[in-house]
């Protein structure tokens, strides 16, 4: 009996070829946009702080230079540090007095505002009563108000109450000049702050004025340093008010002895002193902003991210 071999119907000649086809992946258009405004955005960051940071670095190493390096070679660094410039600024263009008179004015009043900014936006921020809300938007209409508009009625009431040229009156109108932001910023933070808090503080036996000062101020704290730092760069750099209420030599505050100084070392030709002396009114506000920069942005951001 003879068997026959048949082939399987699926051999290999009849089978196709398999050939591997590759498809190039095109990256997202979400992916590619993202990148190009990244790469713009960076751009631009970098390019606002290079116009920012090169007119200060170059201000700071023109304070170090002779007045002849700086009409010579304003771009090159000084040969040697000239610490001489700022012992003549600190001295004989008595910037020492009114560093002294700023500091000064700028401490206390900054204390008053912080103190009854706060007090205020914690009472309209906590409290329902008649007129809360009239009483709020007077602080903020005093924002919109503007200043120049109230410096001859000022002047007037300041020689009254015999506070013309003195610095008590300059900081009890610095207070005034900055309690309407104070008050708008922390009452918008106190509305953020948890009220269990307080009224746990309540069941205990804790008086307002204490859960006050020992339990919502501390946690105010962001806030506080945020707007703090607001008001104490507008205060040091106030230069209308003092210009008109404080016209006494011995009682000018830095932004006044800045404007003398330009004028009188312009004549005199020390621009080096002139130099020594913008570095040394500048100082104290990068430092402040560079010391306490991280709380600024948490004071900012507290209240979306609560």
């Amino acid at each position: 009996m003879k068997t026959t071999e048949t082939p399987p119907a699926d051999t290999a000649e009849e089978r196709p070829p398999v050939t591997k086809v590759t498809v190039a992946r095109t990256p997202p258009a979400k992916a590619t946009e993202g990148r190009v405004l990244n790469f713009f955005s960076h751009g631009m960051l970098i390019l606002w702080a290079f116009m920012v940071v090169l007119p200060l670095l170059w201000a700071v190493m023109t304070s170090f230079k002779t007045d002849r390096d700086i009409f010579s070679s304003p771009w090159a660094l000084p040969d040697r540090l000239h610490f001489e410039n700022w012992s003549r600024a600190w001295t004989s263009a008595n910037m020492s007095d009114y560093f002294l008179n700023t500091v000064l004015v700028v401490g206390f009043s900054l204390l008053g505002t912080m103190l009854l900014g706060s007090m205020a936006a914690y009472v309209l921020a906590r409290f329902d009563f008649p007129g809360n809300r009239f009483i709020y938007f007077l602080f903020i209409g005093g924002m919109s108000f503007p200043i120049i508009l109230a410096l001859v009625p000022l002047f007037y009431v300041m020689q009254n109450l015999s506070l013309l040229n003195t610095l008590p009156g300059l900081i009890l109108v610095y207070i005034a000049y900055s309690l309407p932001f104070t008050v708008f910023f922390m009452t918008a933070f106190f509305r953020t702050l948890p009220s269990s808090v307080a009224e746990a503080a309540f069941v205990d036996g804790a008086s307002h004025t204490r859960t006050f000062f020992q339990v919502m101020l501390p946690m105010a704290k962001p806030g506080l340093i945020s707007v703090g730092i607001f008001n104490f760069l507008g205060q040091w750099n106030q230069y209308m008010l003092p210009t008109v209420l404080n016209t006494e030599p011995d009682r000018k505050v830095l932004t006044q002895g800045l404007v003398q100084l330009a004028v009188s070392q312009g004549y005199k030709g020390d621009w080096s002193g002139l130099f020594a002396g913008l570095v040394m009114a500048m100082l104290p506000v990068l430092a402040a902003y560079i010391v306490f920069q991280r709380q600024v942005v948490q004071g900012l951001t507290a209240g979306a991210l609560k």
